[in-house]
C-alpha cells in the first residue's frame, strides 16, 4: 500500500510514500509506551521549552511548510500561511498556560484537604482529516503533549507529507523519541490500533461514519474518545444586522478553506424584512470571488481536495437544481485541469433535496428565509448537526434569545465561527462530543484524580 500526495490544482502526483509495515507500527507503539513512562514525569517547564521550540521551527520555516499544505490539499497559500502561524500561536499558548490549567483544583469538603489532581493517561491515538492538515493535529497535539501524554497520529491518506513533516518538527524541537509519532497506515488499521492495550484513548476529527466506527471500537475496549464530526452551521441574519459587513463576512464564512471546513457557515437563515437586500449583496459577494491557482495572491477560492469531492458537491447542487431550487450564481463544473468548483448560492431548497440536510463540503451556500426571530431559530435548529452557529443582529434581546436557544456547541455573535486556543471547540448532536482547546481540551485526556486527606 502506498500513500500519494496529489496536487488538487493540477491532479499531478507530487510524491508517494510506502505504508508502514506491521513491524514498523509495532516499533512505534513500543517506543510510544516507553516514552510515556519517562515523559509523564517531565516538568511543565521542560515540555514548554520543547513546545516553544516547535513553534519557532514553524515560524522560521513558515513559507516552505505552507507551500506543502497548498500543494497537498489545495488551500490558498495565504490560508496555508495563516494555518501555520495559528499552529505556532497555539503551541506557545499551551506552553505558557498548561501548568495553570492543570494545577491542583481545591474542593471545599469536610476533609482537612481535598482537591482534584490532573494527571496524564498515556499514548493517545489521533485520527485526523485532510482539510486543515496541520492545525487539526496541532490543536490535539499541543495540549496532549503539554499534559504529559504522548501522541500517535493516523493522518488522512492524502496528506502524508504534512503528517511526516509535523513528526519531524516535534523531533527537531527536542521532544524525546516516541513522544509524537506518525503512523502511515490505512483506515482499516484504526480498529486494531484502538484495541491495542498501549493506546489509552482516541480522538477523531472527520465524518459521521468515521465517528461511529471509532466510537464503537473505543466503547468496545472502554477507551476514552473525543469526536469532532461534521457541521451544517447556520448563519442567522436578523432585521437589525449591519448588512454590508454581514454579507461580506457571509461570503468569507462560506468559502473559507475553499468551502471545506466543518465550521464554515453553510445555511444562511435570513429574516424576511432584510432578505432581498441581503441576498443581493451576498450573491454579488459570492459571484465576485476569484477562483484560481491557490498559489496566486489574487485567488480567493482554490480547488477542492479531490475529483471525488468535487463530484460529491456537484451532485448535491445538481440534485437541488433538478428538484426546483434556484441557482443564484455558480453551480457549474468548470473546464480545465484541477478540481475547481465555483462559489454557488442556492435558494428555494426543500426537504426532498440532498442540500437540505446533508453537509455540503465545498463553496456552496443554501439561503432560507424566515418570517421572524422565532422561525429563524427554528430553522437554525432544524438539522441533525450542532457544531457552530453565527448570529448577526444589533438587538441585545435577540442576542440573548439566540445564545440561549440555538442548539450548537458554539454561538458567535456578529462574527464568523473560528477556533482559538482560549475557547472550547466542539459540538453536540451528530457533530460529536467532547471538547478540544481551552482548559476543557487539555483535561480530556487526563485522569481527574480526587484526593481526600482526612
Amino acid at each position: 500500500m502506498a500513500f500519494a500526495s496529489v496536487n488538487p490544482a493540477t491532479g499531478a502526483v507530487v510524491q508517494t510514500f510506502e505504508a508502514h509495515t506491521d513491524k514498523e507500527v509495532e516499533e512505534r507503539l513500543h517506543r510510544a509506551a516507553e516514552a510515556f513512562a519517562a515523559y509523564r514525569w517531565t516538568s511543565f517547564a521542560e515540555r514548554g521549552h520543547s513546545m516553544v521550540a516547535a513553534a519557532e521551527l514553524l515560524e522560521s520555516e513558515l513559507p516552505d511548510i505552507a507551500r506543502v499544505l497548498t500543494t497537498e490539499m489545495g488551500k490558498t497559500f495565504a490560508a496555508a500561511k495563516g494555518e501555520v502561524a495559528k499552529c505556532a500561536l497555539t503551541m506557545r499558548w499551551y506552553a505558557e498556560h498548561a501548568e495553570g490549567l492543570l494545577a491542583d483544583e481545591p474542593i471545599e469538603t469536610s476533609a482537612a484537604q481535598s482537591y482534584v489532581r490532573y494527571q496524564p493517561l498515556g499514548p493517545v491515538l489521533a485520527v485526523m482529516p485532510w482539510n486543515f492538515p496541520l492545525w487539526q493535529v496541532v490543536r490535539f497535539a499541543a495540549p496532549t503533549l503539554m499534559a504529559g501524554n504522548v501522541g500517535l497520529l493516523k493522518h488522512a491518506s492524502n496528506v502524508p507529507q504534512t503528517a511526516l513533516l509535523l513528526e519531524d518538527v516535534f523531533r527537531r524541537a527536542g521532544f524525546a523519541d516516541g513522544v509524537f509519532s506518525t503512523l502511515l497506515v490505512g483506515s482499516g488499521d484504526v480498529a486494531g490500533l484502538i484495541a491495542d492495550d498501549r493506546i489509552v484513548a482516541v480522538t477523531l476529527t472527520g465524518s459521521e461514519a468515521a465517528g461511529r466506527s471509532v466510537a464503537g471500537t473505543a466503547g468496545q475496549y472502554l477507551k476514552k474518545c473525543v469526536l469532532e464530526l461534521g457541521g451544517s452551521d447556520p448563519y442567522l441574519v436578523l432585521a437589525s444586522a449591519a448588512l454590508d459587513r454581514t454579507a461580506s463576512t457571509a461570503a468569507l464564512a462560506r468559502v473559507q478553506n475553499n468551502g471545506q471546513s466543518c465550521i464554515a457557515a453553510k445555511r444562511f437563515v435570513v429574516v424576511e424584512a432584510v432578505a432581498d437586500e441581503f441576498n443581493e449583496r451576498f450573491g454579488a459577494a459570492m459571484a465576485g470571488l476569484v477562483v484560481g491557482d491557490p498559489m496566486d495572491p489574487a485567488t480567493d477560492v482554490g480547488p477542492l481536495v479531490s475529483e471525488a469531492q468535487r463530484a460529491e458537491v456537484a451532485g448535491q447542487v445538481d440534485d437541488a437544481r433538478q428538484k426546483g431550487a434556484h441557482v443564484v450564481c455558480g453551480g457549474t463544473v468548470p473546464d480545465g485541469p484541477g478540481w475547481y468548483y465555483p462559489p454557488t448560492v442556492l435558494t428555494g431548497v426543500t426537504p426532498d433535496m440532498r442540500a437540505f440536510e446533508e453537509e455540503i463540503f465545498g463553496p456552496v451556500a443554501v439561503v432560507e428565509v424566515a418570517s421572524d426571530l422565532d422561525e429563524a431559530i427554528a430553522l437554525a435548529n432544524r438539522t441533525s448537526f450542532g457544531l457552530g452557529s453565527s448570529v448577526w443582529t444589533g438587538d441585545p434581546a435577540e442576542v440573548a434569545a439566540c445564545v440561549e436557544r440555538i442548539e450548537a456547541g458554539m454561538v458567535f455573535v456578529n462574527a464568523m465561527v473560528v477556533s482559538q486556543p482560549e475557547m472550547p471547540f466542539g459540538g453536540i448532536k451528530r457533530s460529536g462530543y467532547g471538547r478540544e482547546l481551552s482548559h476543557l481540551g487539555i483535561r480530556e485526556f487526563c485522569n481527574a484524580k480526587s484526593v481526600w486527606v482526612a
